[in-house]
Order: structure tokens, then C-alpha cells, then sequence
């Protein structure tokens, strides 16, 4: 999109999430900020699931402005990350959202070298946990979750097709493919809600029951794990040019769009009971709104307006009733759930909220390359 062309307030937006950014930065500096409470954002360890959004959110910034400040904080923030990389025994299937905008994005933006054999190392890493009888990727490490599978993979898969093309190598993809199609099987319903966890036999492959995780019950609709479904078929798309791929991005948006409140943002989950709705999830409303502009570049030309403008009209609820620009807080987007049957960080800003956010705005502005 020609800067002429551009929305002024997708340019307000920018400007503001920039300003704040840069801010926030030199308080925050080379940690791992996950949620932010009483208005400062606390750090988790390098191994955190989450460790890669606050150097892709830096990445984001700084590929427009090159901002060397911010450089040096995401260039220090992946050289902290070789201990868990390194270290093998805490890493999961996480490593696509934790190299994939850090290590990966350096490389795309700086070219550095040692950021490729990072971004590598981790693809092996995800390629590993496949299971062959299942033809599913394992998530966690925990005992007797040998046989589970998370919606949240689909956006580590990236990692993977990413590996593939750096090396002109297939067999990551090939992995990749087969756990996104064991999704379409056993994860997106007939409505085009998703299951949160599906438990396999890890000897056998079968499918044994599904569970509902950080949803309200297997049967319900966590409105995040609806988002991870729809920008992870979209980016599997992206990467195979596999229609059946679109077909179920298109396919979990139009269930988002349907149950997305018209002047709010969504309810931790699309089913929970009314006395379970005291927690909303602005993540997962930004995480939608920028897997929306993505099945927006890929739809025949008389649905882009469809998928463009529902994203579109998030992000503007995301400003208008949740965007923080003020100094006391330093999250983006406050009112984002991280898990709400356990009651962890409800109703707070949390990181990749705020980089989803970015990421969407900078779509908006005519980026078509990702980090992912």
C-alpha cells in the first residue's frame, strides 16, 4: 500500500506503538517480558515459551526505522537464548514461536550467520518430536503427554517450511505437512471451532480423546487456540500453496468473525457459560486480525475486501477500547487472558498480544514478508 493510500489511522497507530516501544525499551531492555501487571511488564526466563515476541516486536520496529538501539537489545536478547538451546532438556515444541522471531528474523533482516544455525538447530529440534505413527508433533514435555498434540503447533510449523528453504532441504516440510493435516483431521470441527489438545497413542497413533486444555471444556471454543488455527492454516498455505490449507483458514476465520463481538473483544472462550465470561483475550483478537490479512493475500480478489476489512475493524476495536499510550503502562494492548481456567494473568497486557498487534498494523502498511 502507497503511503498516500495508507489510513491515518493506520499511521497514528504505527507512530504510537513505535514511540512507546522505544520507551518501554530502555527499562525493559534484554529480558523476556511476558504480562504486564501494575503497569510493568515481568520477565520469564530465556526457555519461556514466549521468549521470541519481544525481540520480533524489536525486529518490527527496527526494519522500518533502524533503530540500532533496538538492534542491540534483540541481538542480545537471542545470544541469552543459546542456554536453553544448548541446554536440550526444557525445550518443547515452542521453539517455532521462540527462534522464529529472533533468530530467524535477524537473519532475514541482518543476514547474520550464527541467527541461521540458531534458527536450525531449532528446526531440528521441532522436527525430532514428531511422532511417525501419529504424524503429529508432541507439545509438552510432561509425564504420560507423550501422545498430546496442541492447536498452538500450527504456529510453530513456519520454523519448519522455513528450515526446508534455507537448506533445499524437504524433509522438514514434509513433517510440517503431515502434523498440519493431522490438525485438519483431528483438531478443526465442522463449524470451524478447534480443539485445544488431542491425545494420541503415542505407540499406536490413535486418536484416544481431546481435552479442553485452556478452553472451557473439550467441546467449547477457546477463542485464542480459534486464532492459532486460523494464522497457522493460512502460513501453511503461504508455504505449500496446498488449498485445503486456505480451505481451513477461510474456514476457522468466518467462526471467528461470526462470534466476534461487534464494539469488543472476544471472551477468553467463544462457549463459556455466562458466569465464566469475566475474562476477555485482546491476543487472540490481534493474533486474528493479522491471520486475517494474511488469507486476505491469498483469497480470489472478490473476498479480499471480506477477510481485509474484518481485521480492519478489529484492530480498531483494539484502539479504541484497549490500546494503552500513556507512561503508566507499558503493554500495547491490555485485556489479553493468558490461561483462565487457572486463573494466570487475567485481563493484563501480555506480550504477544502487543506483538500480533504490531504485526498486523505493519501488514496494514504494505509489509508482505514475515519473520514466521
Amino acid at each position: 500500500m502507497e503511503v498516500g493510500l495508507r489510513e491515518q489511522w493506520i499511521e497514528e497507530a504505527w507512530g504510537k506503538v513505535v514511540a512507546k516501544v522505544e520507551k518501554s525499551s530502555k527499562r525493559i531492555g534484554a529480558t523476556f517480558p511476558y504480562a504486564s501487571l501494575n503497569g510493568k511488564y515481568i520477565a520469564e526466563s530465556a526457555d519461556w515459551w514466549t521468549s521470541g515476541f519481544w525481540p520480533g516486536l524489536l525486529w518490527l520496529i527496527y526494519r522500518e526505522n533502524g533503530n540500532e538501539d533496538l538492534l542491540k537489545i534483540a541481538v542480545s536478547c537471542e545470544d541469552q537464548m543459546d542456554e536453553p538451546l544448548l541446554e536440550y532438556e526444557k525445550l518443547h515444541h515452542d521453539v517455532g514461536f521462540m527462534w522464529s522471531l529472533s533468530s530467524v528474523a535477524q537473519y532475514k533482516l541482518v543476514g547474520t550467520e550464527m541467527s541461521k544455525r540458531r534458527g536450525l538447530m531449532a528446526a531440528s529440534h521441532l522436527a525430532g518430536r514428531y511422532n511417525a505413527k501419529g504424524q503429529f508433533i508432541r507439545a509438552w514435555n510432561g509425564e504420560n503427554q507423550q501422545g498430546w498434540a496442541i492447536i498452538d503447533c500450527l504456529l510453530n510449523l513456519p520454523l519448519l517450511y522455513w528450515a526446508s528453504e534455507t537448506t533445499n532441504d524437504p524433509r522438514f516440510r514434509h513433517i510440517a505437512v503431515a502434523h498440519a493435516d493431522t490438525v485438519l483431521r483431528e483438531f478443526i470441527r465442522l463449524d470451524g471451532s478447534s480443539h485445544h489438545i488431542v491425545c494420541f497413542d503415542p505407540e499406536t497413533g490413535e486418536r484416544i480423546e481431546d481435552r479442553g486444555g485452556q478452553g472451557f471444556s473439550p467441546d467449547s471454543a477457546w477463542s485464542r487456540g480459534t486464532a492459532w488455527a486460523l494464522y497457522g492454516m493460512a502460513l501453511s498455505y503461504r508455504y505449500t500453496g496446498h488449498v485445503r490449507f486456505l480451505n481451513a483458514a477461510k474456514h476457522v476465520a468466518d467462526f471467528f468473525i461470526a462470534n466476534m463481538p461487534a464494539d469488543r473483544a472476544p471472551y477468553w472462550d467463544f462457549r463459556a457459560p455466562e458466569e465464566e465470561e469475566l475474562a476477555y483475550d485482546t491476543s487472540a483478537a490481534a493474533c486474528a486480525a493479522s491471520g486475517l490479512l494474511e488469507i486476505s493475500r491469498f483469497v480470489p480478489k472478490d473476498e479480499v475486501q471480506q477477510y481485509e476489512e474484518a481485521a480492519k475493524r478489529i484492530l480498531r476495536i483494539l484502539i479504541e477500547h484497549y490500546a494503552s499510550w500513556d507512561d503508566d503502562e507499558e503493554g500495547i494492548i491490555t485485556k489479553a487472558t493468558a490461561n483462565f481456567p487457572k486463573r494466570t494473568f487475567v485481563n493484563v497486557p501480555i506480550i504477544y498480544g502487543d506483538y500480533f498487534f504490531a504485526e498486523a498494523i505493519t501488514k496494514l502498511r504494505g509489509r508482505t514478508e514475515l519473520f514466521w
